[in-house]
């Protein structure tokens, strides 16, 4: 932590250089967060297994000038979503690739989160770092106090967004590095759009590090559907926290898919603070060798009427570890509230390791919800009747491996993805996905 402290005093001058005045305006108040804060503490209530001070204690090197990439990641990415009818952006280490606007409905903003803040102050200054600051850790004070860039979705008032939108981050380079993301996502009163954002490393020679902040904020009568991909590998660590808050008849949809990685942490925090506001949050974690996945999620029910689904599987072999610390919180004036967790894990061998704790805390009595989990192995029973029928070992495997994932694919409604999503995951049940598949 101290190594961090000195570096933003020593080179706060670098660090602003190449941001608008907006963004380095919260610089000063995240740093005296995390100076008091510091990295969420190892072994705690929230962080039980997940050691943020020892994933990011090495001397990792930033990309705190805004320089050209060296690359065009439109020849270098190809995308695992071919048919999918989107507009496309990338962040690059950390940085937004500038490229031609493209011809966007009036209003919408697509793009960088500096431009957006000289572009539009009044809005930065309303939706920028309030949910993160309010309920973030020091994790999120440290990555409001290094970002330089990021990635902003704004559609005003009654505008749908016809096309999907991906942003692909990609984490390029020869030597240790520390990279600090944000992505902002501000939907008007009746607005729809379907953001997918991808993660990917296209080096595996040296070790990349993430932080990466996100914070929606759904309009009432909105509509929006947000899914995650990550494709890097085992020298990456991802640390993501992600903020979302719902107003009136609002209607989000979440999908988190991990297919490779090294050691990711995955934060959501959701509020539903208007009636008839509902989530829907999926996950979904396959992870081998010495892989981890650690999810933890907190939905806020904070008035009448609202609805939350949330399901993670996990598919773990080898000595992977996989955690998921899932709370939902139904408050006193939250009465007719529906909302239902589960956790479902499947287990290759007894070198792995689950970790699960779903927890419900409920303080109104007019309320339906309820949670569980399962961690187990694969029905010997199911597998004899497959291998009687003819079908080979390996292949009853597999089949039944993949029967298991598929439920947590149902919640995706972007046109395209769970195809793709579908062949990917065969793909990494058999060992063919080692590497990231979008780039060279």
């Amino acid at each position: 932590m101290k190594q961090y402290i000195d570096f933003f005093i020593s080179e706060r001058q670098k660090i602003d250089e190449s941001c608008p005045l907006l963004l380095n305006s919260f610089r000063e108040t995240a740093f005296e967060t995390f100076r008091q804060m510091g990295f969420p503490a190892y072994q705690s209530e929230d962080y039980p297994y997940t050691n943020v001070a020892g994933l990011l204690k090495d001397d990792l090197g930033f990309y705190l000038n805004l320089l050209k990439p060296g690359i065009n990641p439109h020849k270098v990415f190809y995308c695992n979503v071919p048919n999918l009818n989107a507009y496309k952006y990338f962040v690059v280490n950390g940085h937004f690739f500038q490229e031609a606007e493209k011809n966007l409905p009036a209003g919408v903003y697509l793009g960088s989160l500096n431009v957006f803040a000289e572009r539009h102050p009044d809005l930065f200054l309303r939706y920028y770092n309030q949910q993160a600051s309010q309920n973030g850790d020091g994790l999120t004070a440290f990555n409001t106090l290094f970002v330089q860039d990021g990635f902003v979705l704004y559609i005003p008032e009654n505008v749908v967004l016809e096309k999907a939108v991906q942003l692909t981050n990609i984490s390029r380079g020869n030597v240790d590095s520390l990279i600090n993301r944000r992505v902002l996502v501000i939907l008007e009163r009746g607005a729809q759009a379907k953001l997918l954002v991808c993660d990917h490393t296209s080096e595996d020679k040296a070790m990349s590090a993430a932080t990466q902040v996100t914070e929606i904020y759904a309009g009432e009568n909105t509509s929006f559907d947000y899914s995650e991909l990550e494709e890097s590998n085992e020298k990456t660590v991802r640390l993501a926290s992600n903020f979302v808050r719902q107003a009136a008849s609002s209607s989000v949809t979440i999908n988190n898919i991990t297919l490779s990685n090294g050691f990711t942490r995955n934060n959501y925090q959701i509020d539903l603070t208007g009636k008839q506001a509902e989530i829907c949050l999926h996950g979904l974690a396959i992870a081998d060798a010495q892989q981890t996945v650690d999810n933890f999620t907190i939905i806020n029910h904070q008035t009448s009427n609202c609805h939350s689904n949330e399901l993670f599987k996990y598919l773990l072999d080898d000595e992977a570890t996989g955690v998921f610390n899932g709370k939902i919180v139904v408050l006193p004036d939250a009465q007719k509230t529906e909302a239902y967790q589960s956790n479902r894990n499947l287990l290759g061998n007894r070198r792995c390791r689950m970790y699960s704790r779903p927890k419900l805390e409920i303080n109104a009595d007019d309320v339906k919800c309820s949670h569980g989990m399962t961690t187990g192995q694969l029905d010997e029973a199911a597998l004899f009747y497959m291998r009687s029928r003819g079908i080979p070992k390996e292949e009853a495997i597999l089949m039944l491996k993949f029967a298991f994932a598929s439920d947590a694919l149902k919640g995706i409604r972007l046109e395209g993805l769970k195809d793709r999503l579908t062949l990917l995951i065969e793909k990494r049940l058999r060992g063919e996905l080692v590497k990231c598949q979008g780039c060279f």
